[in-house]
């Protein structure tokens, strides 16, 4: 076995384009022990909460307004208007939506519902009843799916529902007992 010694590797065309392959098919091509790879990212990325408790109409689906960034890699989600993550990467992501629905200081909740929506429309949904007799303080629900986007316009929100004896639920915001979320898959 021999070392090959370079500073820059570029594809012969000299203007930066093209594809340079390493290693032939079937083979593996390997790092060295504390070498690391950069090429392959789960981005774009972002998480956000509640800043504060948001109340819902009682069997109303609501768009959740999760308004404080963990992170967002590429400014990819809106956390003030449309609280919406548009992506201007193509891909498939993981978005995931973490609820805490709260009925009151009574026992007033039957279901939770929690939806990713893809350009306004249900795309993952999830629901928790307190089926059948029984009825609940508060639910947690987690939503989660593989989408696709494509790299322009398509975009994901979240909403959440509660049924119960009460006019309003709350979603709660501490410790990010709510969040919603997604981040690119690597292909």
């Amino acid at each position: 076995m021999s070392d090959l010694f370079v500073d820059n590797i570029k594809h012969q065309s000299s203007q930066g384009s093209g594809t340079i392959t390493l290693g032939a098919s079937g083979e593996t091509v390997a790092l060295a022990s504390g070498a690391s790879q950069t090429m392959a990212v789960n981005t774009p990325a972002f998480e956000a909460s509640l800043s504060a408790d948001q109340s819902i109409s009682n069997d109303t689906l609501t768009k959740i307004q999760f308004n404080t960034e963990t992170y967002d890699t590429d400014n990819a989600y809106d956390n003030s208007t449309n609280y919406r993550f548009t992506p201007q990467t193509a891909g498939k992501y993981y978005v995931y939506c973490k609820v805490e629905l709260y009925g009151g200081s009574t026992n007033s909740l039957e279901a939770c519902f929690v939806e990713i929506k893809k350009n306004g429309s249900t795309l993952i949904g999830s629901e928790h009843s307190a089926y059948p007799d029984n009825i609940m303080h508060k639910i947690f629900i987690y939503n989660a799916g593989v989408v696709d986007f494509n790299g322009s316009s398509d975009y994901v929100e979240a909403f959440a529902k509660g049924e119960g004896n009460q006019s309003n639920q709350t979603v709660k915001s501490p410790n990010r007992t709510s969040l919603f979320g997604a981040y690119k898959i690597i292909e």
